[in-house]
């Protein structure tokens, strides 16, 4: 009788970058953000130490968890699977290496005196005993439809009607290239700035380009006059098109219904383009980028966020749910533009 081949659990390093994504790229759970490339663009851009596990049986690879320590001043540490990115977690050929990957998890948190482990599984887990649950957030698929007409017929009737008036009243078109960059960020942190957050480095969406190459694609919406609306960065990964980052001007959306025209699009460029899915990406249950894409005719699904509590007694609550970060959020939409851009680089590194 032959006997299974134990498990061993141990820190995945660049040499195993090359079999670390071939088991993801094939595992039906694997997302662009489990890839060894997104670790190697917040190692460049934001410092934090990689922790990546891997699980084997015997010699072949089982399941990977991508993970990193993110210090923060006169704080415990955070592990987070995986940081600046909406999914993570373990992806496992079955549910005793899943289980494996989170308790070393776990375990090398607890020894590095982290105060929580924080897992953004798209997935439910197969055993999540011990891990507490959060339900803030819903992420938003689609399957591309058969033809490019479909796209807008199965839009509901306002939505539709919005994007109509974006061409033929107003004349938009989506162009794509990496030298619309400049436009995304500036865009992205004024309207990030309109709710209180700081934004995102130049740097992180460049090292982004320069690490996944054509995977990464921007558009950009303009007027027939050149007038730039809105721009947008978006992930393909196997078959999908992960819409991930949106930047607009504010007419855009209040006088050209932009954002409504750029996803249309986008949806459109998916079935032109032989991609089978549109991720519209997460958001905050009950928020107004939720509502808009439930009005856009998509279903949300709840994200089964779970965390692993260690010094922390309870789960984070700084965010924009938390009625207490009301203060700092109105705070910062007041402060100069040079303010804000100079401090979102150092601040964004402590909120992974």
């Amino acid at each position: 009788m032959s006997v299974e081949p134990q498990l061993q659990v141990r820190v995945l390093t660049a040499a195993d970058d090359a079999a670390r994504d071939r088991y993801v790229e094939a595992h039906p759970e694997g997302t662009f953000f489990h890839l060894s490339g997104w670790r190697r663009a917040v190692v460049k851009v934001f410092g934090h130490t990689p922790h990546d596990l891997g699980v084997w049986r015997g010699d072949v690879l089982v399941g990977v968890l991508p993970l990193f320590v993110c210090k923060r001043p006169l704080q415990a540490p955070v592990w987070v699977s995986t940081a600046y990115a909406v999914y993570g977690g373990p992806l496992a050929s079955d549910a005793v290496s899943e289980r494996a990957l989170v308790d070393a998890a776990v375990s090398a948190a607890r020894a590095g005196g982290a105060a929580h482990v924080d897992l953004r599984t798209r997935f439910a887990l197969a055993d999540d005993t011990g891990l507490v649950p959060q339900n803030l957030y819903a992420t938003f698929r689609k399957s591309s439809p058969a033809t490019i007409e479909e796209v807008q017929a199965r839009m509901p009737r306002k939505a539709r009607a919005e994007v109509r008036k974006a061409v033929e009243r107003h004349g938009l078109v989506l162009v794509e290239g990496p030298e619309h960059l400049d436009a995304l960020v500036r865009l992205f942190a004024h309207n990030k700035k309109s709710l209180g957050s700081p934004s995102l480095p130049r740097r992180w969406f460049q090292a982004l380009l320069e690490e996944f190459g054509e995977r990464v694609v921007v558009h950009a919406v303009q007027r027939p006059d050149g007038e730039l609306l809105a721009a947008s960065m978006s992930f393909v990964f196997r078959g999908e098109l992960d819409y991930y980052y949106l930047g607009v001007t504010e007419a855009g959306n209040r006088e050209y219904s932009a954002s409504n025209y750029l996803a249309a699009v986008l949806q459109e460029r998916c079935v032109a383009q032989g991609l089978s899915v549109f991720d519209f990406g997460r958001s905050r249950v009950d928020t107004g980028p939720y509502r808009f894409k439930v009005n856009q005719g998509f279903e949300p699904t709840p994200l089964p966020y779970r965390y692993a509590l260690l010094k922390a007694r309870e789960l984070p609550s700084f965010n924009p749910s938390n009625p207490k970060t009301e203060g700092l959020r109105r705070t910062w939409t007041k402060l100069p533009d040079w303010v804000t851009d100079a401090a979102s680089g150092v601040l964004m590194r402590w909120l992974p």
